[in-house]
């Protein structure tokens, strides 16, 4: 079967893409502007560590109303990225519930933030990692109602104790398969490449 991507719906695009590309990695977004908003994004990755830079891409509410975190980065310029852990589901998933802007998902569904570093958002409580970003660009896709956002990493927070002197992190995080959520599974080690 080989479908042609311009005739199908943009509803079975994304269908199809979100099971295609997997596991897709979760940003839990923290931003601000009258209060403190709290969103997950799986349409997330990393994409240089030269500048560090992250891209997110954030939809719309509709046409002419943009998401509460697009709205807050487009005006502050900051966003807090939160890793997310099986005890987090829960939290996570409510969080990507459509509200009114000026209701906050921390105080809506008690989730327990505290500031990390001045000047930016602040951290959900408990994440064991967190990644303090600044936009550098958005991007504009002609009839799409997703807009790519280009993030420079400026900190990475760590908790004690996932990370050992080799910088290697051990981290059990969700990611997204689908419609669901998923672990991200049993580690493979990277077969040795054969010297002709």
């Amino acid at each position: 079967m080989l479908l042609d991507f311009e005739s199908l719906k943009q509803s079975d695009r994304y269908k199809l893409m979100s099971q295609v590309i997997v596991p897709r990695p979760i940003a839990w977004a923290v931003t601000e502007d009258q209060s403190i908003n709290i969103a997950p994004f799986s349409f997330f990755s990393g994409i240089s560590s030269n500048p560090p830079t992250v891209m997110l891409a954030v939809g719309h509410k509709s046409p002419a109303v943009p998401k509460d975190t697009l709205a807050n980065i487009r005006k502050n310029k900051k966003c807090v990225i939160c890793s997310v852990e099986p005890r987090d589901l829960e939290p996570m998933h409510y969080t990507s519930a459509m509200l009114d802007h000026e209701i906050s998902e921390s105080e809506l569904f008690d989730i327990k933030t505290h500031t990390l570093v001045e000047g930016f958002p602040p951290v959900i409580e408990g994440v064991k990692t967190a990644m303090f970003c600044t936009l550098i660009q958005e991007v504009e896709l002609e009839g799409s109602m997703t807009v790519p956002l280009f993030l420079k990493i400026e900190h990475l927070y760590i908790e004690e104790g996932c990370v050992d002197e080799k910088l290697h992190l051990q981290l059990d995080l969700l990611g997204r398969l689908g419609k669901e959520y998923v672990l991200m599974g049993e580690k493979i080690k990277a077969p040795v490449i054969p010297v002709h």
